[in-house]
Parts: structure tokens; sequence; C-alpha cells
């Protein structure tokens, strides 16, 4: 059974424009098109309704930091071609495309030890390295020797592609991609607490 974009939004209880953000970074599979309408397969949606959230109790920090993106979208910036996530780009483009100029608390960033970049609030990629930054004048903060320890290609399923070099990583990525993480912010990096409040 397939449901139009509205009706995949309300089964997800989001609004259209966020569900649209998974399908235009190519998350979803076994899309179809008629026309202008886009068709998404119930299962997928299902699947998605039912993801847990993103278990952060391991983490030493009070709270990570979250990396919210748009789809990926071509740019013309010296050091990369895209910005933002797409599933279907290679792992070293896909880093650079994460990677940016953020108003941030770079220090939280940096105690959180992994950044989880979030498409329509679902971990679609990890960052680690996160333990030295640069400022500009702007006052934003990037963090030049980050690393991509793992993505989703496929966030139905999920599934996922592990690109860090040691053990610790690779768990760390594997444990968080594909869960699901809600996080408020008015711009791109967003604080969420590891542990429940009150």
């Amino acid at each position: 059974m397939l449901l139009t974009t509205g009706q995949a939004a309300r089964e997800l209880g989001c609004a259209i424009t966020t569900l649209r953000r998974l399908v235009h970074a190519g998350l979803l599979p076994g899309i179809t098109r008629h026309g202008v309408r886009v068709m998404i397969p119930l299962d997928a949606v299902q699947s998605l309704a039912a993801r847990t959230r993103t278990p952060l109790g391991h983490v030493e920090a009070d709270e990570v930091a979250v990396l919210r993106v748009d789809a990926a979208r071509q740019v013309t910036e010296d050091d990369r071609e895209w910005a933002g996530f797409a599933a279907s780009l290679p792992p070293e483009t896909l880093l650079k495309a994460l990677c940016g100029w953020w108003r941030c608390d770079a220090a939280s960033v940096a105690a959180g030890g992994v950044l989880p970049v979030t498409v329509a609030g679902y971990v679609v990629a990890v960052l680690t390295g996160l333990e030295q930054w640069e400022s500009n004048a702007q006052g934003r903060r990037a963090f030049p020797r980050a690393r991509l320890a793992g993505y989703v290609t496929d966030l139905a399923t999920p599934t996922t592609v592990l690109t860090a070099t040691t053990a610790g990583e690779r768990r760390l990525a594997d444990r968080l991609l594909g869960t699901r993480l809600p996080s408020h912010s008015s711009g791109p990096i967003a604080y969420v607490a590891t542990r429940p409040t009150g």
C-alpha cells in the first residue's frame, strides 16, 4: 500500500515539509512518483513511526549537541560542493557536506564527544573528532578534525554504513544511527539532555 506525503506525514505526526526532507535526502526506499505526487510505502512509514528514541545514557556529558540539517543542496564554496545530507553521497563528500561554520558553544559540543546529525528528527549520520575547533570573525565555530563515524543509506530498515576506524566509534555510531532524536533550536545546532530531567 502506498501513501501520499500528506497521509504519511499524518501517520508520523509531522508537517509535510518535514517529511519532504526525508524524501529529498533519499532516505526512504520504494518511493514512486505519479506526476507531481510522491507515493511512499506504508511499511516504510510504519517503521519510522515505531522507531525508538536515541539512547544517550552512555554519554558522560549532561547534554549532547545535535546538528540539524536539510537535504543536501549544491553550493559554490571553496572546500565543498554540497551542504546538507543525501544518502547517495560518498563518505568523503558527505563529511564535507555536513561540516560548516556554526554559532555554538564549541566546548559543549566537544564535551559530548559525539555530534549526531539529524534530518527531520532522525539520526542519519554521526560525527566524532570534535576535540579541536576554530573561530571566525563572525563568531562561528568549525571542527576541522571532525570524522564521519557512520551514516544511513535507508532510514526505513534502517541500513547503515559504519566508516569509523576505531571499535568504540563504530559501536557508538551503530547505537545512534536510525534512531529518533527530536531537538529544538532556531539554528542548526541544538542541545539535548542525555538523562531524564525532573
